[in-house]
Order: structure tokens, then sequence, then C-alpha cells
């Protein structure tokens, strides 16, 4: 049995009422997650409050209380990646509202940075921006999400959507582009 398969049945055991599945599946997945945290982090900020491990486990704990059918390993890494993003919007929200005026920007991504070489932006422009994005298109903000917060493969975001690896990167493209107007303006 390979290691995404042995995940997956862990998942499985796990959502069929198996406790100990869920103990048995921490200490496989934990290196990636933390991966996860600290590509997600890494555009943070040093004076940002949260920290990777912090991060990790918020979004872990999120995840295991969450009422969702998980599918596979990618999934699995997918809905997690989402709720680290979740965890970095809740974060930048609350800070924000401690602020007076609000409308101050925080939290550099690094992700975005990648997209296309951009300027910083923050997290809840992002978030904002992928939001409005699913709302035209909910395939192209998964996308995204997959490649860029879940740290998934090409090969592996294309299975997890159910298209080419070609159809994927044309999605891409046209997310990034999409992201970049509606973040300018």
């Amino acid at each position: 049995m390979s290691e995404h398969e042995d995940i997956t049945g862990m998942l499985a055991a796990w959502q069929a009422g198996d406790r100990t599945a869920l103990d048995r599946l921490l200490p496989r997945v934990y290196s990636e997650l933390r991966r996860l945290a600290g590509r997600a982090m890494a555009g943070e900020g040093s004076g940002h409050l949260l920290q990777t491990t912090a991060l990790l486990h918020e979004a872990y704990e999120r995840l295991i209380d969450a009422d969702v059918d998980l599918e596979n390993r990618r999934h699995f890494f997918a809905l997690a990646a989402r709720m680290m993003r979740r965890v970095l919007v809740d974060h930048a929200r609350a800070k924000r509202s401690e602020k007076r005026g609000g409308g101050a920007r925080h939290e550099a991504l690094d992700t975005l940075i990648a997209i296309e070489g951009e300027s910083p932006l923050t997290v809840l422009e992002l978030d904002d921006a992928l939001q409005k994005l699913a709302e035209q298109d909910a395939r192209l903000a998964e996308a995204v999400e997959l490649i860029y917060f879940g740290g998934l493969s090409y090969e592996e975001a294309a299975a997890e959507l159910g298209v080419s690896r070609t159809a994927l990167f044309e999605d891409l493209t046209f997310a990034k582009a999409w992201l970049r107007r509606a973040m300018s303006a």
C-alpha cells in the first residue's frame, strides 16, 4: 500500500468514527502540513504575531472539527490549505478591527508575489479577490487555492479538479490575470 493510499485509508477510517485513525494520521501528515503553514507564513513579515506552528495547529483543529467528507489525501491537503488561509484572514480581520481607520495594508503574502512578481498583497485583499473570482468561476478559484495555497503539484491539482494538466495551466493563467486586475482596481 502506498503512502497516499494509507493516508486516504486513515481519513476514511477517521470519518467512519475511528478516533484512533486520527491519532495515526497526524504523524503521517504533520511534516506536509508544516510545509504548507511555512509557505503561508513566509510572506507574513517578521512582526506577525501568529507563528507557523500556531497556524498549523489552529488550521488542523478547524479541519478536524469541519463537517466535511474528505475524499482522499489531495482533498485533505487542499482543505488544510484553505483552513490556513481562513486562519490568516481571520487574524488579519481581527488585527484590522483593532486599528483605527481599518483600511491599512498589512500581512503581505508570498504566494501572490509568486503569481506574477507583483507587489505584495494583503491576505484580506487576496481573500476578497478569490471570493469574487469564485462567484464567477469556482473552478478557477479552487485551482489557485490548490496550487498556491495547497502546494499541490499540477498533476495532483488537475486530478482533484478533474481536468487535464493543460486545462489547469490555462485556468491558472486566466485566474492570475483576473486576480491581478481585480486587486489593482
